[in-house]
């Protein structure tokens, strides 16, 4: 299935800009939620063809909103890459533990992130 459509979940307004520029110039469609929950609702609603997950938000976070996408029947086809800063293997381990097919660390390498979005498609 090739991506096109790529939902961001990502408290930081700088940081849903940054990734909405990247992803908009390399030709994807990108729609945006600020926190884990509005994360989980819209995935249900619009069903993209990719999530990218930040891990430190208010309310739920990006590991327990991975685990509902990827646990709940009409979502658990979506893929979800988890870009975080944190950085430890532990963390990594933990967000593929709930669900992730990858994991990225911020500052966004592009063509890191790129080339991982390819890998799924």
């Amino acid at each position: 299935m090739a991506i096109k459509r790529i939902l961001v979940v990502d408290d930081s307004a700088t940081e849903r800009h940054v990734l909405g520029e990247l992803l908009s110039k390399n030709g994807f469609e990108v729609s945006f939620a600020e926190d884990g929950e509005t994360g989980v609702e819209q995935a249900r609603l619009t069903k993209p063809d990719l999530v990218i997950m930040d891990v430190v938000m208010p309310g739920m976070n990006g590991f327990q909103a991975t685990r509902a996408i990827t646990k709940e029947p009409e979502t658990q086809h979506i893929p979800v890459i988890i870009c975080t800063t944190k950085d430890q293997e532990t963390d990594k381990v933990w967000g593929v533990r709930q669900g992730a097919k990858d994991y990225v660390v911020k500052p966004i390498d592009a063509a890191e992130l790129l080339g991982k979005i390819a890998a799924l498609g």
